[in-house]
């Protein structure tokens, strides 16, 4: 079995987790191909625990019989992992060595019953829907997709206005300080932060949650997933910023965007069931009456 060790945070704390995972692997049997940036890392660092059979950068020298990519670091290693598996339908695993942490969710004291339990095959695995972004232009190279959100967003202090359509049929133009479309996976990030709602990964919608809208009466509203959105701006500066998830572009204000469900779903490694983690993540139950 080969399993894929990927990490874009380079510090004595990482490389101590990776350490212990790649001896834990090893251990266990299985081989173990190492992002290339963090393999030079550790070489530099003290004698690596366990062998690595060889390294990738991407998704194009990841080893297509790969099994798992475990993506050691916070949620947003995780969502750049996104871009190493993209449709290939290997799992990842997410180790937080971060702080909040809904996506990994596999802490560092648990590494080796975690890992256990995955190639015993008792760990659960869901798919999570992405947003496919559409424009002219080839705004975010060959991997338009996002596993959290794409967010529009003014550039100055002045407001930003966001026309938008779902299916054709004209919904509301936002006036506001941006607009985040989210997934049901991204619904616990940034449109959390906004007052959107949270709603289950399996749920099958989309959340537009305007960015302190200037009109009290304009609320997140969710969506079903299957709808076509297109959305076009106007703005008193000459751009906007786009975002999909941690990665954003400049575009002239009147860019005109499509967001719809891509046509293929990331798998997620679970250690823990969706609502243990909201429970722990966001101190549910922490009130003394329960």
């Amino acid at each position: 079995m080969i399993i894929a060790v990927y990490g874009k945070t380079f510090n004595e704390r990482s490389a101590q987790v990776v350490r212990n995972l790649s001896g834990v692997l090893t251990e266990a049997g299985v081989d173990v191909v190492m992002y290339e940036p963090l393999h030079d890392f550790l070489r530099s660092m003290p004698e690596l625990f366990g062998k690595v059979k060889g390294t990738f950068r991407g998704y194009e020298s990841l080893p297509s019989d790969t099994r798992f990519l475990m993506s050691v670091g916070g949620d947003g290693t995780f969502l750049s992992s996104g871009m190493i598996v993209r449709d290939s339908g290997i799992p990842i695993v997410g180790i937080n060595i971060g702080r909040l942490g809904f996506l990994a969710n596999v802490t560092e004291l648990d590494l080796k019953e975690s890992v256990g339990k995955l190639l015993a095959g008792e760990l659960a695995i869901d798919e999570r829907t992405l947003l496919r972004l559409e424009a002219k232009g080839s705004l975010f190279g060959d991997f338009p997709y996002a596993l959290n959100d794409a967010v529009i967003q003014k550039n100055t202090t002045g407001l930003i206005i966001i026309h938008t359509w779902s299916n054709n049929e004209f919904l509301n133009s936002y006036w506001a300080d941006g607009l985040i479309v989210a997934t049901p996976t991204g619904s616990t990030a940034y449109s959390l932060s906004v007052g959107g709602p949270i709603i289950a990964p399996e749920s099958q919608n989309f959340i537009i949650s305007p960015m302190a809208p200037h009109n009290l009466n304009v609320r997140p509203l969710v969506i079903p997933d299957s709808v076509v959105l297109r959305l076009s701006t106007n703005c008193r500066d000459k751009g906007f910023t786009l975002s999909l998830d941690s990665r954003s572009v400049e575009c002239a204000c009147g860019t005109e965007i499509t967001l719809r469900r891509a046509d293929f779903k990331i798998k997620v490694v679970k250690s823990a069931s969706f609502y243990a983690t909201l429970r722990h993540k966001l101190m549910w139950g922490v009130d003394k009456r329960n």
